[in-house]
């Protein structure tokens, strides 16, 4: 009975709460006085999603297909982008279509051309592609002009920005960045299912083959800080090289990835297998979940400037989400550790459930599939 009332947990549980394939565009503009240059590059399985690519249903998008649907891939992009200086709306227009590819996915490139208007004055750019439909989509908007890059992300509760032309601030870039880290963590339930899964036995010994509560709380710390300061290295060297470009690892290999290190934590709680050394199975998979962080700093090139400002706000923002998740857990797990429902819930019931889900989003990502309902 108790398998399916986790199926019945999974059923029930809102679709948005579920970790799903990173999803974001990216958008370069070069600005030449009144002149505007630049490509948006939107990911063909988004596309799929909203206006159908794949005309004979066989699962691969040809150039045939997509070309076909150039028009209606320009008329979406563009009622969904825009960019005015003054007030005064730029005649955006697509020039040339093209595909490149991120992380292993494909992603369709529209050149844009603009004629705007007065030199001087900053760029108002509104972007609302899939909002309607993903909340966790993000547009990424990278901006440059004399020699300086500004970068920004766009998501549901900010689609319209402000993009100013003089000489670039890092530390603004640096917030920018730090805030959607902040965000990432705190919605990439994956990520933080993972790590509390390592977390759960943190305030338990395990003694004659069972869980017992912890005598003190120094121990305790020790252990949870070790795990968090393994899972933080290994993300941030990982984030660190795909962002630069030296490491390239296809997305969905990294999603798929990450959906198996969440059922292998989950059933060593429940079959100990590795006990004192839980800090290194952190340190492991954390190096898979830095390149699941670097989507979102992936896409078109930008200045080496502009990236490391990108990249260190983006990740101390991740740092900064990922510890206050831990000092909420921590002081909650030692208050109940004594309790019969937390030793059963962290390696029993909890566990199992973990495990259940960390499966859903494996076959998902695997079999390129939906399960639950969206």
């Amino acid at each position: 009975m108790r398998i399916w009332a986790l199926v019945l947990a999974l059923l029930v549980c809102p679709a948005e709460s579920w970790a799903h394939q990173a999803s974001d565009s990216y958008l370069t503009l070069s600005v030449n006085g009144a002149r505007i240059e630049g490509r948006i590059d939107v990911a063909l399985r988004d596309l799929d999603g909203v206006i159908g690519l794949d005309a004979d249903g066989d699962g691969a998008i040809t150039w045939g297909e997509l070309r076909a649907r150039h028009g209606a891939i320009t008329a979406y992009v563009l009622s969904r982008l825009s960019i005015a200086r003054e007030a005064v709306p730029c005649n955006l227009r697509v020039v040339e279509y093209l595909v490149d590819r991120y992380a292993g996915d494909a992603y369709t490139v529209l050149r844009v051309s603009a004629g705007c208007g007065p030199e001087r004055s900053g760029l108002d750019i509104h972007y609302a592609l899939f909002f309607d439909i993903d909340r966790q989509h993000r547009g990424l908007v990278r901006v440059l002009h004399d020699g300086h890059a500004e970068s920004a992300v766009f998501g549901p509760d900010s689609a319209t920005q402000r993009i100013e032309l003089g000489a670039s601030s890092r530390w603004r870039a640096v917030l920018r960045f730090w805030r959607e880290g902040v965000w990432h963590i705190w919605v990439g339930f994956d990520h933080v299912l993972f790590l509390l899964t390592l977390l759960l036995p943190a305030v338990l010994t395990r003694r004659g083959g069972d869980w017992s509560a912890a005598c003190r709380f120094g121990p305790v710390v020790s252990d949870t800080v070790k795990i968090v300061t393994a899972f933080t290295v290994a993300h941030s060297i990982t984030l660190t090289l795909a962002a630069l470009g030296v490491v390239a690892v296809p997305i969905r290999v990294v999603e798929a990835g990450i959906a198996a290190s969440v059922i292998l934590a989950a059933l060593n709680n429940i079959y100990p297998l590795v006990q004192g050394n839980r800090w290194a199975v952190a340190f492991g998979f954390g190096l898979l979940h830095g390149f699941g962080f670097a989507a979102v700093l992936a896409g078109p090139d930008l200045p080496r400037g502009a990236l490391v400002s990108s990249l260190l706000g983006f990740n101390l923002g991740v740092e900064s989400g990922q510890l206050v998740i831990v000092l909420a857990f921590l002081p909650l797990a030692y208050a109940l550790r004594r309790s019969w429902v937390y030793q059963r819930f962290s390696t029993g019931v909890g566990s199992e459930l973990i495990a259940l889900i960390g499966t859903v989003w494996l076959v998902e990502r695997v079999l390129d599939i939906r399960l639950l309902p969206v």
